[in-house]
């Protein structure tokens, strides 16, 4: 990812967000200190993309037996 120093005096937002838009991580100064970070945002995720792919035993919320706990297993 390119990143961009840019110093908040000489731009302005729509500018800023154009080249996020981009791909560009932008970072913020205020006389070369930096302030923030601007990046881009990962899609959202999609619910039940992989549905059925994952499978959870009947007995997985039940206690753990004292074997587990005592290094027995």
């Amino acid at each position: 990812m390119v990143t961009k120093r840019i110093d908040i005096a000489e731009t302005n937002l729509t500018d800023l967000l154009t080249l996020v838009e981009e791909g560009t991580e932008v970072i913020l100064t205020k006389d070369e200190v930096p302030l923030a970070r601007m990046l881009p945002m990962k899609p959202p995720r999609k619910p039940s993309l992989h549905a059925g792919m994952i499978r959870t035993s009947d007995d997985f919320d039940e206690p753990l037996g004292d074997d587990f706990w005592l290094g027995k297993e």
